[in-house]
């Protein structure tokens, strides 16, 4: 099985390149009264961040990409609509699965970073018989959650920077997973969504399945209720689960600040139209879509990948 390396350079800098870009002006402004020193800071950092984007770039030219359609039968533009009572079916089995087999075992971000990622590694190059090599360096702030207060984590499209942006506890193999598949090269979130639920549902760490399965069960829970926060509380409540999976439901979808009420509304409906413009489906992709996907894949008989994977 032959091997690809994708650098990942800007990774390793001590700030994201993007946030030093973007933050040196305003940085300068504050403490020296002046933009100058900002903005030549910003044009030495632009140098590197064009620089490592370049490598990534070319080393990625050799990658063998999926195709989602030939491989699971599903894709952005390639699913069938879920039932809502099977939905409601799917949300009980995996409320009883995650509670049978419960762990409460915990990782340091890092560790589970490279666990993530090996795991991440290992599953694309089954199905495309190569090992896209990419760092498992992860951030724990970037100015995107000043931007985007809703999105538990970012990666850059053009650095592959990642950025984890809090706790998420139970989701965090997931959240991790997620910003990895972007930083492979599969920019598109339905992509990162389901290649992050695929890799670690069958992988053989407890952890990690679990993880995998929370994130499931959470945007099954969020398709009923819509933007309805009181409805996805009572329906958490209504799964009559574990306290620790209980609370972790909850948690996830916090009540937000006023702040996030007002610049997360705005930011959520103009990233959505940037999604639609990027050929998916906007936001949705994240719950609706996810969700669809699998229900797509479980029922295809042209699928080369092993339904198995999707059944609850």
């Amino acid at each position: 099985m032959d091997e690809i390396h994708i650098p990942n350079d800007a990774t390793y800098a001590p700030v994201a390149l993007t946030d030093l870009i973007a933050g040196a002006p305003l940085a300068s402004t504050l403490l020296l009264g002046a933009t100058l020193p900002g903005q030549v800071i910003s044009a030495a950092a632009l140098g590197m961040y064009a620089g490592s984007a370049v490598k990534d770039w070319l080393a990625r030219q050799d990658v063998r990409w999926i195709d989602f359609v030939v491989e699971f039968g599903a894709d952005v533009h390639w699913l069938d609509a879920m039932p809502e009572d099977a939905r409601r079916e799917e949300i009980g089995r995996l409320a009883r699965r995650l509670d049978d087999g419960w762990t409460n075992e915990h990782r340091p971000r890092q560790k589970l970073a490279r666990d993530v990622n090996r795991r991440l590694t290992e599953f694309i190059a089954s199905i495309t018989g190569q090992r896209v090599k990419t760092s498992s360096a992860v951030r724990d702030f970037g100015l995107a959650q000043l931007v985007f207060p809703f999105a538990m984590g970012a990666c850059d499209v053009i650095s592959g920077d990642v950025s984890i942006f809090r706790d998420t506890g139970l989701f965090e193999p997931h959240v991790i997973c997620h910003e990895f598949v972007h930083r492979k090269g599969y920019w598109k979130e339905l992509h990162a969504q389901v290649l992050a639920y695929l890799a670690l549902v069958s992988s053989d760490e407890p952890l990690l399945v679990q993880a995998a399965l929370a994130e499931r069960l959470h945007r099954q829970l969020k398709v009923l209720a819509a933007e309805d926060a009181d409805a996805y509380h009572d329906l958490v409540e209504g799964l009559h689960a574990r306290s620790e999976l209980t609370e972790a439901l909850h948690a996830v979808r916090p009540d937000p600040t006023a702040y996030e009420s007002v610049v997360g509304s705005v930011m959520r409906r103009l990233y959505d139209e940037r999604l639609k413009l990027t050929g998916q489906n906007g936001i949705s992709d994240y719950d609706v879509g996810f969700t669809n996907f699998l229900w797509t894949f479980a029922h295809s008989e042209d699928a080369r990948q092993d339904r198995d994977l999707v059944r609850v």
